[in-house]
């Protein structure tokens, strides 16, 4: 489990990685500067080890009180006991057709990897089409509607057989370790949001039918990808003039319900925590409070009587790490990250890093508990946005420095936390924890800026012309934030008069339908449909477009059908013995086989070009631009010049 909760913190990549993206490239802000290899580590560093230290200084609060459960860590152990325990590994299970099983797990594990490992040739390299198996389309390449609602590339998804490729299936949730309802909860959001998509852009709302329907890219009066360099400076500050003269940026209707629905989850998480959740929080609440005024010492660590639970008076045989460690880390991150910004032309204070920590401070514990109690977190990045974006208007830099220390400090925090009671679980001695998380997040962080400095200098690089497909659709989703939130700001988008105020009602939206689940809850309480429905989930589900589709979704239903409904309720053993190793086996096999496909055949230009590769970069599906109103030469939609300030 050691191993497990290292790889858990050396799997992500760096968060200011992406504000390197939109810097260095042309395409964006086009700042050379940021190419800097020492620059790109301090500011990785700094935001990859900022979590760890609120993470051990917020453990009286997240980790050893009873109440904070954090199921994904119950997942985690499940998926490791299923390799590790010994009393069932010989057990023989019956399967579907009457059929025996008597195969050891890690036998069937290779199985797996080896049968994935071989399959995933086809969709990844030799029938592409199998990876966005948007037929439909095919069938008339050309049409603008078919390919608008069916379109597996920049279309909705809407297909009953979108993808044939386990990497697409599982892009949002793995089917074989999310629960149906959960994963059925996430469609249901997606589903329904789809509709709002379709009707803003075939009523021209916004004026999005000038625009692709799903793109997450900001765009100009013309159609064209916003320019931002047209209204900045030569030190990246937004320029009145320039942008008087130039035009206001536009969204895509898919993205335009994706910041709706931001709105409404951050209020519905509020709402679903009070309604559904006040006498947990209630008593976290108070735990803490009581921890804050009698404080028991056990080996220099402050623990509350009333969160002696079984696992902590085991813990107690080990010694704690101490505060000051974690605030030795805390500090050591805060100084290189205003290195890193100071040293560096970025035109934003170095104080945004101890502001950014601020936001944190005041979200960590509310948010924590209710993940730690539910399994919902609630990211802060639009929130972080809209408050950088109004502090900082017209820098888009300064704002995305504030929104990576803002948000993405609590994301780390939460999940350093899930990690610390993952170890807390299974009884692993916390200093060997704590240079477990530490060491391969150094490593890692090392090697992701390595990474980084190999694609950026890919030709064409995030554009639809890119090699291996690396369109870059979170550095793309990244600079249209920086655009709206940062260089033209939340008040002229957003404000009183915006074009996108109306977006707002999501905030009072997602409070009704808590209401009405919960409402419905009291009336049926024994009803299946109502227990299982998840409102928070749902909305959720609704911020999975924008350049993502339902292509990326639906096939993971079936899926998890199949798997919790049927095989769990009818062959439980089989199950138990066999669901999680498959998961593990498809994802390990992914993974292998996409690097080694990628440096023995890709990076050195030797592709198949043949009508199962070629079809899906035919036709409106790859190319984006088949849009419901087109404009003559010379023409542009929006307000008119000097309309807009």
């Amino acid at each position: 489990m050691l191993i497990t909760i290292m790889s858990n913190v050396a799997k992500s990549t760096p968060y200011t990685n992406y504000i390197v993206w939109i810097q260095f490239l042309p395409r964006y802000f086009n700042q050379p500067y940021a190419i800097s290899v020492t620059y790109q580590l301090l500011i990785a560093l700094s935001t990859n080890f900022i979590g760890y230290g609120l993470a051990g200084l917020c453990r009286r609060f997240l980790v050893y009180p009873a109440y904070c459960v954090w199921p994904t860590s119950l997942v985690t152990i499940a998926l490791n006991s299923a390799f590790h325990d010994s009393a069932s590994e010989t057990a023989v299970v019956l399967g579907p057709l009457k059929s025996i099983w008597r195969m050891p797990r890690l036998k069937f594990f290779a199985w797996a990897f080896g049968l994935m490992f071989v399959y995933f040739w086809l969709p990844n390299y030799l029938f592409a089409a199998l990876s966005y198996f948007s037929w439909m389309t095919w069938l008339a390449p050309n049409n603008r509607d078919l390919a608008t609602i069916t379109g597996g590339t920049t279309g909705l998804g809407l297909n009953p057989l979108p993808s044939l490729d386990w990497n697409i299936l599982t892009f949002n949730v793995d089917p074989l370790m999310v629960p149906f309802f959960s994963t059925f909860n996430f469609f249901i959001g997606a589903f329904f949001s789809m509709f709002v998509i379709i009707a803003i852009y075939y009523s021209n709302a916004f004026n999005s039918a000038y625009l692709p329907i799903n793109s997450n890219r900001p765009f100009d009066h013309f159609g064209l990808p916003y320019n931002v360099s047209s209204i900045i400076d030569d030190k990246g500050i937004f320029d009145g003039a320039k942008y008087e003269a130039y035009s206001p940026p536009f969204l895509s209707a898919g993205n335009i319900v994706v910041y709706m629905f931001f709105f409404a989850l951050y209020s519905a998480t509020v709402a679903y925590g009070i309604l559904y959740h006040r006498h947990e929080i209630m008593l976290g609440l108070r735990d803490i409070w009581s921890s804050l005024r009698k404080k028991k010492n056990d080996g220099g660590e402050n623990i509350d009587r009333n969160t002696l639970d079984v696992h902590n008076r085991l813990m107690r045989a080990y010694k704690e790490v101490p505060e000051w460690w974690y605030m030795i880390c805390l500090v050591i991150s805060i100084t290189i990250g205003m290195i890193g910004i100071a040293a560096y032309p970025t035109n934003t204070t170095p104080f945004v890093v101890l502001y950014g920590i601020g936001l944190c401070l005041l979200f960590v514990i509310p948010i924590g508990i209710i993940a730690a109690m539910t399994g919902v977190q609630v990211t802060l990045n639009v929130l972080a946005e809209f408050i950088g974006g109004v502090w900082v208007e017209g820098n888009a830099i300064a704002m995305c420095f504030f929104k990576s220390y803002g948000y993405v400090t609590c994301a780390h925090a939460l999940s350093f936390s899930a990690d610390l009671k993952l170890a807390h679980y299974l009884k692993i001695a916390p200093r060997f924890t704590f240079w477990a998380q530490m060491v391969p997040t150094l490593v890692s962080t090392f090697i992701s800026v390595a990474i980084l400095q190999y694609q950026v200098h890919i030709e064409n690089i995030c554009t639809p012309d890119a090699p291996f497909r690396f369109t870059c659709p979170g550095p793309n989703t990244f600079f249209t934030a920086a655009v709206f939130w940062g260089t033209v700001g939340p008040r002229k988008m957003w404000g009183v008069g915006g074009p996108y105020s109306v977006t707002l009602i999501g905030f009072p939206l997602g409070i009704l339908l808590v209401v009405i689940f919960y409402v419905l809850s009291l009336k049926w309480p024994k009803n299946a449909i109502v227990r299982n429905a998840h409102p928070v989930v749902m909305l959720g589900g609704a911020l999975a477009w924008a350049p993502y589709n339902l292509a990326y979704l639906w096939p993971a239903v079936p899926v998890a059908a199949f798997s919790w409904l049927y095989l769990k309720k009818r062959f439980l053993g089989f199950w138990s013995k066999y669901n999680f190793v498959t998961s593990a086996a498809f994802s390990c096999a992914i993974a292998i086989s996409g690097i080694v496909i990628f440096f023995a055949l890709q990076v050195w230009d030797i592709e198949l070009s043949w009508w199962g590769n070629d079809v899906v970069a035919e036709g409106c599906d790859a190319a984006g631009n088949c849009v419901l109103k087109s404009l003559a030469e010379g023409e542009y939609f929006g307000p008119r010049l000097g309309e807009f300030h």
